[in-house]
């Protein structure tokens, strides 16, 4: 395993091995990616519990959780502003590492103030690597392989959705809050462990000097207009997500569905389904294209807003299922159209895509939770919607 990235390059090899690399290096890339992001949503299982806690009212201790968003919009922008001068291997390294110290502060934070701010720390160090491990990814794969090895990294997001929440509401239940943050720094410091074994014997990269600045590169991504529509796509996918699976939770603890914290937990099984489909998004984008591939991971998030809103459990998660599914199913789509598109400075341009993604959780949150604590569940639902449809209309720019 520990030479598993210098595989990356497509070589010459018998199917069976070459079929058991691909596996293999899928699997760690997913599992990187799980170890992580895996902080920023499992808060979310526990957030009716961390509402009395602190005694605040819901769209306060939702812009606090989800205030990671911003930390990482930021991380996001300033590691691709500065990608070609750092060292891949190292920079994951040490955000991950990094990382653990504010997940254990969480565990201790006096009041919100002090646990928004940790939040937004932790989002400068997820966002590092996240970016980082992008960056690497798009500039160690084929084109070929590149759309597989994207959907690994965005199941291995997925994943850390389904698991991280339900360990989050387990842990909270049973020990209480702070081993709930205790347990997840000791996650981030085995991603940290992950990365140095299995990226140790990497040879260095082609550092070839880039032909302009990174200033230039950022103004010319822009400029794309291609590119310019998936920073906005990825901008309103998570919008939509954070106001689904954020305020959802406060749904599903009052009447009529009254569930409790284990059972809250248990919930998030509904993410299950987005890890199996997701793995499929590369494939899925490479045969039928972007556009269709997108406007077809929309729509199955909209048919499952309206079922939200119905008074049965069983609708309920039916919707919870389908937007899950289509919004990760986009988010691959639009992460790998990226990486593709950028034919040089990629770091730049996963920067400034990640920045836009995680701004647009981080208004999502302002925004929807403000209609949910004035309107209620059916306006912040409509907000959603209303973010998926200008998702739709910006995948028209993305022309082959």
């Amino acid at each position: 395993m520990t030479d598993l990235y210098a595989r990356m390059k497509p070589t010459v090899m018998p199917m069976n091995e070459h079929s058991h690399g691909a596996v293999l290096r899928s699997l760690v890339i997913g599992l990187t990616a799980f170890l992580t992001v895996v902080d920023l949503f499992a808060t979310q299982a526990i957030l009716p519990t961390l509402t009395r806690h602190y005694g605040v009212t819901p769209a306060a201790m939702g812009f606090a959780v989800n205030a990671s968003t911003f930390g990482m919009a930021v991380a996001g922008l300033v590691v691709g502003f500065f990608s070609p001068h750092i060292d891949r291997r190292l920079g994951i390294l040490l955000s991950l590492t990094l990382l653990a110290i504010p997940t254990s502060l969480l565990a201790v934070a006096p009041n919100l103030a002090a646990f928004t701010a940790l939040r937004v720390i932790q989002g400068l160090c997820m966002a590092s690597a996240f970016a980082l491990t992008l960056a690497y990814l798009g500039e160690q794969c084929s084109a070929m392989d590149a759309g597989g090895a994207f959907a690994a990294y965005i199941t291995g997001n997925v994943a850390s959705n389904l698991v991280g929440r339900l360990v989050s509401a387990a842990i909270a239940d049973g020990l209480g809050l702070a081993w709930n943050f205790y347990f997840f720094a000791a996650l981030n410091l085995t991603g940290a462990v992950l990365v140095y074994f299995t990226i140790q014997r990497v040879p260095p990269m082609q550092a070839t000097a880039p032909s302009y600045s990174p200033l230039s590169a950022m103004v010319a991504h822009w400029r794309n207009p291609r590119l310019r529509a998936a920073f906005g796509i990825g901008f309103c996918i998570l919008f939509a997500f954070i106001g689904t699976f954020t305020f959802v939770n406060f749904v599903l603890v009052r009447p009529p569905l009254s569930l409790g914290m284990m059972d809250l937990g248990l919930v998030y099984f509904v993410f299950l389904p987005s890890v199996v489909t997701t793995l499929l998004a590369g494939k899925v984008a490479l045969r039928l294209g972007t556009q269709p591939t997108i406007w077809g991971s929309l729509a199955v998030a909209a048919i499952g807003l309206p079922l939200m809103l119905a008074p049965h459990l069983g609708e309920v998660l039916a919707g919870m299922v389908l937007v899950g599914v289509g919004t990760f199913f986009a988010q691959a789509a639009a992460t790998g159209f990226v990486g593709q598109v950028a034919a040089e400075n990629r770091g730049v341009a996963s920067g400034a895509y990640l920045a836009c993604y995680f701004c647009g959780g981080l208004v999502g949150t302002a925004v929807l939770g403000r209609l949910f604590d004035t309107f209620g569940w059916q306006a912040c639902v409509v907000g959603v919607g209303a973010a998926l449809a200008v998702a739709a209309l910006l995948t028209f720019s993305l022309k082959r």
